[in-house]
């Protein structure tokens, strides 16, 4: 085997001591930067991560759950179904003037006077009050009477709920009104005049044929009962 020449190791070791020198001459340095880097670690704040925030539970009141009653098989007459829905329809029959009034101090009967679709004309033994829930439906038929129309047209209530001495006072003149406790007496029914149409008392087909469709409807949907009257010349309805 060859041995290197002697040049080749001295070289060697040459190279080898100068790395070294140049090591220990570059370690204060190399140290200094190490303590900076270091001292710079220490004191950089590091912010602390933001918590989420749960938002607080909204308490939401959820409306009462309405149920409409059936009509039991042995009720077969028209009338006989709105006096069955109006007795299940709210708070039971009205006694008299002071429970009428009692009943309009706790919000069981709110106050009618017009809205879309509808009016009430001035009335005489009857008063313009009915349960909140009759109401909303009077004022939905109110509305589809209107898109139904495509106009601003309204009909007219021409009686609406009764206490029991209205209604005695009423079968003394109007032969047609029931001896019995009346669907008017319980704040849920009302009388829609099929001859007065935008505040004047002249016949319309289109608008009484427009209004009986927009009625059939709402008790396809059951939501009430309706019967036309036509002595009264009016339909009977019944918010179930």
């Amino acid at each position: 085997m060859k041995k290197p020449p002697f040049i080749q190791i001295a070289s060697f070791f040459l190279l080898f001591s100068a790395g070294a020198l140049a090591t220990q001459a570059y370690m204060p340095e190399l140290k200094k930067q190490l303590k900076d880097t270091y001292t710079t670690i220490s004191n950089t704040v590091i912010p602390e991560k933001k918590k989420t925030e749960i938002p607080e539970a909204i308490e939401v009141e959820l409306p009462e759950l309405r149920v409409v009653p059936p009509i039991p098989k042995e009720v077969t007459k028209e009338y006989d179904k709105h006096l069955y829905a109006a007795e299940h329809n709210g708070f039971g029959l009205i006694e008299n003037e002071e429970h009428f009034n009692k009943l309009i101090d706790e919000e069981k009967l709110v106050l009618i006077k017009e809205g879309t679709g509808y009016e009430v004309m001035k009335l005489t033994h009857s008063h313009p009050y009915i349960t909140p829930y009759s109401k909303e439906v009077l004022e939905e038929i109110g509305i589809a009477f209107q898109t139904i129309m495509e106009s601003d047209s309204y009909f007219t209530l021409t009686s609406v709920t009764r206490t029991p001495e209205q209604q005695k006072s009423l079968r003394r003149r109007n032969s047609n009104a029931t001896n019995g406790n009346s669907s008017h007496s319980y704040g849920a029914s009302f009388d829609i005049s099929y001859i007065r149409f935008n505040g004047r008392k002249s016949w319309s087909r289109k608008s009484q044929k427009k209004l009986e469709k927009v009625l059939e409807e709402f008790e396809k949907a059951g939501k009430i009962f309706f019967i036309k009257e036509r002595k009264q010349r009016c339909y009977h309805v019944t918010v179930r």
